[in-house]
């Protein structure tokens, strides 16, 4: 086989061996935790929570001490929030209320940190949610 597809199949297993998995009936409020990496020289900018495949992909967007509403999947306007707007130790975890069997899927929360030699934004939790019936 060629080397290009064990490189994606080390990175497909490497991505995920650390996915959550949380499970939740309709109705309920869930959080999806995370944590980004805690430096106190590094200040969090923004914080993306994202659904791949969704148009925007966008279920959470926060930057500079604020909430952006605008750009996101219409159906989680109003039903989402960082569980610690302060973000004290790294906690940029989801919260989702009135979880509906559609929130059924993979959410991705990506982190931009000043203070890093990066310019992009680091991918720091893959989770899945699974809604279901009781």
């Amino acid at each position: 086989m060629s080397a290009w597809f064990w490189l994606m199949l080390c990175f497909l297993v490497r991505s995920s061996e650390g996915q959550k998995i949380i499970r939740a009936e309709p109705g309920q409020n869930v959080t999806l935790p995370c944590e980004a990496p805690n430096n106190k020289d590094n200040t969090i900018i923004t914080v993306e929570w994202i659904r791949p495949g969704l148009d925007p992909e966008h279920v959470l967007f926060y930057r500079r001490g604020h909430l952006d509403p605008d750009n996101l999947d219409p159906s989680y306007k109003n039903r989402t929030d960082l569980q610690d707007r302060q973000m004290k130790d790294g906690d940029v975890s989801l919260v989702l209320t009135d979880v509906k069997m559609e929130d059924t899927g993979t959410y991705e929360c990506q982190v931009l940190q000043e203070g890093t030699n990066s310019l992009m934004k680091d991918l720091i939790c893959i989770t899945f949610l699974e809604v279901r019936q009781p």
